[in-house]
């Protein structure tokens, strides 16, 4: 019995519970049981079933283990505590007691579990008997053991085979399952045919062990003369218990079965949600009939299998529709790009935490400009469902629409800002852009929210490159935070540049920083081939599963066969923003010793500084600066363009002794081989321009 921790509460009204007379005349005891006190009150027919004596129990229930051994006590005591559990009103069990001379017998007990209006148990009254004479005949009693013991069996089978069955995700997961649990084996089974309802027909889906089926039988009609068919029409299991059965109600297909020696089989209809999606049948060579308990079991069994299967077949239409629309959000193929080798990888979330959750808003782009230059994006839609790639489709054809129209990197990603924060979502997005001269190596990278890029050296060294960012995509512009700073970087011939959502790098309670270093020292251990490098990195994302999906875009600059023309770059400067006029002469000087004027590359920049100033100070709007090498008659020469509003044209004037002004001009056309101005629209260009030698090609 188990023991019950003693209570300040009252005693219920009336304990305890005094007997009928008819108990003692039947020589059975009573008890109550005081669930709150601890308290175990025993009639003296009662005692005299536990061969107590009055003065040798104290009213507690631990005092009973002089006569209970400690394994029938466990067994009651699970017994009492599972009825107790589960809401229960009464349980009833045998048991053995070890009499004062050392001999056992069998007790019974049944107990009426009484509960409050809130349904705690509160009290525990019942009956004990003598049972030795009951369960005298040993023969019976081990005839009882042993099916028993089978019941349990089978009861245990199927409960390892329904927690193998937790775990499927697919029509093939359910039947591994039932063959690697051995539950067909354990169950007694000789063969196992299982079928699913397919547009008025059962297809075979699985046999064992090989050869189980029919010939001619693999796809067959719900109105053939066959089991499987039988209990699809009618929705109830058929249990064949003779071979004599078998061959008279199924002469068709008794013929096949003979050389299998089928003394008896069991038909179970997979039924789900009051629909029959397929059967299954066991035969067995070695019985004849079913018990009640058994035919019970079988039953379960099967409900388990439909269920199941169900699951796993609606996951697998959820999966083929998700995957399907993951790809075409995706891009369908990445253009080759002259002077690069690219590899894009895209890998599901594999935890399943629902039906159509392997799929999110990671997508990857390359988009070919003008001039030589490439644009990479990598990016991440919050969420991982249908809506989230939807979302994510619309963001990349909007983000590869206004890079193609040659809007400058931060404009860009502004613009793209604006569209999802008008679009019908509560979506935000973080994004990294890098636009790539291929010719001389210079990247603009904006980034939005996104994890920073990675850069792998030719000799394999790996590093993490700082880029300053600005609010995610929506977000941005929810909050009127529309300015991306721009960061130029330089990308070697040999060298490889990086992007990745963050499913490659995060883990759970893990560092990002962590995460970074990891894989900078395993890219850094991998293949120099942007192929292979990207397949390692994904490998590893697979073996590490996780519930969140992975973008890889890999770009490695080649080594030129032979110098070629390039270069565009463009840098937009807000007035008022000193960030973007540093950020506009780290891109000049980047771009002036990479096309080969490092020798003229403060005179440069100089020159395009004060045009940018002129700009800002003598009309009410922004600059936009660009950079471009041309090639000519003349050679190569370095144009810089410094492009307002405003249709005034600029005046060359002096200074005078003591002015602080009005040299610019000067400045520009001492410096500059050449220099003019252009209508642009309702606005200008100032340009100028530096011969480069031929030599320069990045």
């Amino acid at each position: 019995m188990a023991d019950r921790p003693a209570s300040a509460l009252s005693l219920p009204e009336e304990w305890p519970a005094h007997p009928e007379p008819i108990l003692a005349l039947n020589r059975m005891g009573s008890f109550d049981w005081d669930l709150d006190a601890g308290l175990f009150h025993m009639d003296a027919q009662a005692h005299e079933v536990f061969d107590l004596l009055p003065e040798e129990y104290d009213g507690h229930p631990e005092a009973l283990s002089v006569r209970v051994p400690p394994p029938e006590a466990a067994r009651l005591d699970a017994v009492v505590a599972r009825a107790i559990k589960d809401g229960s009103e009464n349980y009833g069990t045998y048991f053995r007691i070890r009499c004062r001379d050392g001999t056992t017998r069998w007790t019974h007990t049944q107990g009426y579990i009484r509960r409050d209006r809130t349904g705690r148990p509160r009290r525990v009254v019942g009956i004990v008997r003598d049972a030795t004479q009951e369960l005298a005949d040993s023969e019976a009693r081990s005839l009882r053991a042993a099916q028993d013991e089978a019941f349990r069996q089978q009861t245990n089978v199927v409960q390892v085979i329904s927690a193998a069955l937790a775990h499927a995700r697919s029509v093939r997961d359910v039947i591994d399952a039932l063959q690697h649990t051995h539950g067909i084996r354990h169950l007694g089974a000789a063969s196992l045919v299982m079928g699913l309802v397919e547009a008025g027909r059962i297809r075979l889906v699985a046999e064992g062990p090989a050869g189980a089926s029919i010939p001619g039988t693999r796809i067959t009609r719900i109105d053939e003369p066959y089991p499987m068919s039988e209990v699809v029409r009618t929705l109830t299991p058929r249990f064949i218990e003779s071979p004599e059965e078998f061959a008279g109600n199924y002469p068709i297909l008794w013929p096949g079965l003979t050389g299998l020696h089928i003394t008896s089989a069991a038909y179970l209809p997979l039924i789900a949600q009051a629909r029959p999606i397929g059967a299954m049948g066991l035969l067995y060579s070695d019985r004849r009939g079913f018990s009640e308990e058994e035919r019970a079991v079988l039953v379960a069994l099967g409900s388990s299998i439909a269920q199941s299967l169900q699951r796993a077949m609606l996951y697998e239409q959820e999966k083929d529709l998700a995957q399907g629309l993951q790809q075409a959000m995706l891009p369908r193929t990445i253009p080759s790009v002259r002077g690069a080798d690219v590899a894009v990888r895209y890998r599901a979330a594999t935890t399943g935490g629902g039906l159509g959750r392997d799929i999110g808003g990671d997508w990857y782009d390359l988009i070919p400009l003008p001039g030589g230059r490439v644009g990479a994006v990598i990016g991440d839609v919050q969420g991982h469902d249908t809506h989230a790639a939807a979302v994510m489709g619309q963001l990349r054809i909007v983000l590869r629409a206004y890079a193609a129209e040659g809007h400058p990197p931060a404009t860009v990603m502004a613009r793209a800002s604006v569209f999802l924060h008008e679009l019908d979502t509560d979506r935000f997005a973080t994004c990294l852009y890098a636009e790539a001269d291929l010719s001389t190596g210079v990247v603009q990278v904006v980034r939005a929210g996104h994890i920073d890029p990675l850069i792998r050296d030719a000799d394999g060294t790996c590093r993490r490159i700082t880029v300053e960012g600005g609010l995610p995509l929506g977000l941005s512009a929810e909050f009127g935070r529309l300015e991306y700073p721009v960061s130029t970087l330089e990308l070697d011939a040999g060298h490889t540049l990086l992007l990745c959502t963050d499913g490659l790098v995060e883990q759970p309670g893990a560092d990002l920083d962590d995460g970074m270093r990891t894989l900078a020292n395993l890219i850094a251990r991998a293949p120099d081939e942007v192929r292979d490098l990207a397949d390692r990195l994904i490998r590893m994302a697979e073996e590490r599963g996780g519930d969140d999906d992975v973008a890889l875009l890999l770009l490695r600059r080649r080594v030129p066969e032979t110098p070629r023309p390039g270069g565009r770059l463009q840098q937009h400067v807000a007035p008022g923003d000193p960030e973007a006029l540093t950020e506009a002469r780290h891109m000049i000087r980047a771009a002036v010793r990479a096309w080969g004027a490092r020798d003229r590359a403060d005179e440069v920049e100089l020159v395009a500084d004060e045009l940018i100033t002129n700009a800002l100070m003598h009309t009410e709007g922004s600059a936009v600066v660009t950079l471009r090498v041309l090639d000519g008659g003349s050679g190569r020469r370095l144009r810089v363009e410094v492009e307002d509003s405003s249709s005034a044209l600029p005046r060359r004037r002096e200074a005078g002794e003591d002015g602080v002004s009005g040299r610019g001009l000067l400045l520009v056309d001492l410096l500059a081989d050449a220099w003019g101005v252009e209508a642009r629209g309702g606005g200008k260009a100032v340009w100028c321009e530096f011969p480069v030698r031929s030599a320069a090609c990045g």
